[in-house]
């Protein structure tokens, strides 16, 4: 299924929902602290979608349990909240979505708890350049590997490894549309961006080796070597004045 193009009228009713996801993160991040349980920051979480009157993209699709995805230290994605209470030095990568008026917003962060070692600090300064460095080729003309290329360089530059198995992906009337945006590749390939393009960028960025393990419970992903790993995203508009990053607050 080729990508579709939003109009200027939805592309604004996509940045409604990406305030809301931008707000459920900064409650989340501002709540993160040693002693809250994962099932604590996926209740903040739902509080702030039942303030601003929007539905979880998240909460039931194809099962999972939850509005949010908590996923400590070695875990990559799809952590599922629940009793894991949070230590000092640990980092954890928040991921979120809501939808308004049938649009969907998605973005994720990783945020450090307490102290952390230079090491993390590191990883999650670096995970989140190389997000920025990937949006930076979200522009009309641009190709779709540009931007997994910018993210690569980024993140293999300072040492790390770029997750291969799951990548980012188009959003609009649903949260995973057409095209898929791996994180890594070469220059000048896939489709040629246009205005009206809408990508959800998410570079996953490992300390150790890229490599992943799916857990029993069929959601979370961890590190194979145990690593630690970080997470960002956005979700990015192609227009006339080049990237709108839509999950962020006014």
């Amino acid at each position: 299924m080729a990508a579709t193009l939003k109009t200027p009228e939805q592309i604004a009713k996509m940045r409604k929902a990406g305030r809301v996801v931008a707000e459920m993160l900064d409650a989340c991040q501002a709540a993160a602290r040693p002693g809250i349980t994962t099932a604590d920051l996926d209740k903040v979480a739902r509080e702030v979608l039942a303030r601003r009157g929007a539905k979880s993209n998240f909460l039931n699709y194809h099962g999972y349990p939850a509005v949010i995805c908590t996923s400590p230290n070695n875990v990559i994605v799809h952590g599922i909240p629940g009793g894991y209470r949070l230590q000092d030095g640990d980092i954890i990568s928040i991921d979120c979505g809501a939808i308004v008026e049938g649009w969907h917003g998605d973005a994720a962060r990783t945020i450090p708890v307490g102290d952390i070692s230079e090491d993390a600090r590191k990883l999650i300064r670096v995970t989140e350049e190389s997000l920025w460095a990937g949006i930076q080729h979200v522009r009309r003309g641009a190709r779709l590997t540009d931007i997994g290329h910018a993210v690569q360089t980024v993140a293999e530059g300072a040492g790390f490894s770029v997750v291969r198995e799951y990548v980012g992906h188009g959003i609009g009337r649903a949260m995973h549309e057409e095209p898929q945006v791996p994180n890594y590749g070469d220059p000048g390939n896939g489709i040629k961006l246009k205005v009206g393009h809408v990508l959800a960028v998410e570079p996953m960025v490992n300390l150790g080796s890229p490599e992943t393990q799916l857990d029993d419970d069929g959601w979370t992903v961890v590190t194979a070597d145990g690593r630690l790993s970080a997470h960002f995203e956005h979700s990015i508009a192609v227009t006339d004045d080049g990237p709108e990053v839509l999950t962020v607050v006014d």
